[in-house]
This record gives structure tokens, C-alpha cells and sequence, in this order.
């Protein structure tokens, strides 16, 4: 049904933080869509195509164009930072995210977009290694430990898990050994080490800036 102008109606536009209100005018009857968003608004953290969809429809539309590069987390100290590199991984593309050691994390971190990423466990990192292995997915490691090569020079493969360690100590021993190529990001001033979230992102964007289409 047009409104007055002659257009299809649109959904809300009030663009803040809380999302966008109730849909205007008849509800589409694409399956995607959710009746009780498209009734009471959408709050979530979604792009604005995915408004007012479904969770599921959502997941779906997103393994149609998901990249081919992974993400690995070790998992032995609940460090908060695993939910802030699930929610990079999810923005950018990432097929899968594997945590490897405990299952329980600390999810605040990842404003639930964890609901709309594929993620595996793994109890401990020969499990992981010997999973990567099978599925022929070379392992990266991105840590600042000698041996490392630096970020701005490697060529990352198009298919490939990403491993990060915890925060502090980084990867264990075992991590390191399991990796085909150990990477660190370069840097220019005192600190030793960069946060394990604000890594991850700059590690996936470099993925990005290599293999990603435009």
C-alpha cells in the first residue's frame, strides 16, 4: 500500500541507539521478517538490512557470504576480551569462531552478536590443532614472540584460522607449536603488547584488506 506521496512505505527511521520503532504502514509478509519486531520496533545491534528480521534468517543470509578465514581464542583464565573478539570476528565476516579450553566465557563483551556466529569448542588446543588439521585450515598465530614475523609484511591465506591468546601471558606454548606462521603487529611506542581485542581487530581487518571483496 503507497502512502500519500505515491511510495512504499519504510520502516521507522529514528536511527539512536534504541533502534528503530514499529514498522509504517502493512507488514511485509516475507518469512524473514519478525511479527513482533515489525510491531514493537528492534532494538538489537543489527545493521539496518537486518531490521526487524529474524535471528535465523539473519544467520542464513550471513553463511551465504561469510569469509573463509576463522577465528581461535584460548579460553584458560575467562578473560573478558573473548567477548569483544567474537563481536570483531562477527563484523568482520568471520566463518567460525572456536574457543579453545573452557566453554563458559564472559559473553558481555560481545553485545550478543555470538547469536548470529557459527562457534565451536574445543577442550584444549591439541584437540583444536588435530580438528584444524582434518579440516586442512593452516593455523596463525598472532602473538609478539620470538620467531614472529611482522603483520605489514605477511600474506595471510585465504583459508585459515586466526589464533589469539589471553590477555597478559598471550598464546600458551602449546598454541604456538600448533601454528604454521606466528604474526605480531607492529609498534611504536613503550607498551609491550597491545590489548588481546584491539590485536584481534587490526589481525582480522589485515585479512580483510587482503582477500575481502569491495
Amino acid at each position: 500500500m503507497a502512502d500519500d506521496a505515491g511510495e512504499t512505505p519504510n520502516p521507522s527511521v529514528e536511527l539512536t541507539t534504541n533502534g528503530v520503532g514499529p514498522w509504517r504502514g502493512d507488514h511485509p509478509e516475507d518469512r524473514r521478517y519478525d511479527p513482533e519486531l515489525l510491531a514493537n520496533g528492534d532494538s538489537r545491534n543489527v545493521v539496518d538490512r537486518y531490521r526487524y528480521w529474524r535471528m535465523e534468517a539473519i544467520v542464513a543470509d550471513l553463511d551465504e557470504s561469510r569469509h573463509p578465514f576463522q577465528v581461535a581464542i584460548e579460553n584458560w583464565q575467562h578473560d573478558m576480551n573473548i567477548g569483544s573478539i567474537v563481536r570483531s570476528a562477527n563484523a568482520f565476516g568471520a566463518d567460525t569462531v572456536h574457543i579453545i579450553g573452557r566453554k563458559r566465557w564472559n559473553k558481555r563483551g560481545a553485545m550478543v552478536t555470538d547469536r548470529y556466529q557459527h562457534v565451536h569448542y574445543h577442550p584444549d588446543v591439541a584437540s583444536f590443532a588435530s580438528w584444524a588439521e582434518e579440516a586442512s585450515l593452516p593455523v596463525i598465530a598472532i602473538d609478539n614472540v620470538p620467531g614472529s614475523v611482522i603483520i605489514e609484511t605477511y600474506r595471510f591465506p585465504a583459508a585459515c584460522i586466526l589464533l589469539f591468546g589471553q590477555e597478559g601471558p598471550g598464546l600458551s606454548a602449546e598454541a604456538i607449536a600448533a601454528a604454521e606462521a606466528i604474526v605480531e603487529i607492529s609498534q611504536f611506542g613503550s607498551t609491550r603488547s597491545l590489548n588481546a581485542s584491539a590485536a584481534a581487530a587490526v589481525a582480522m581487518h589485515s585479512w580483510v584488506l587482503q582477500h575481502a571483496s569491495f
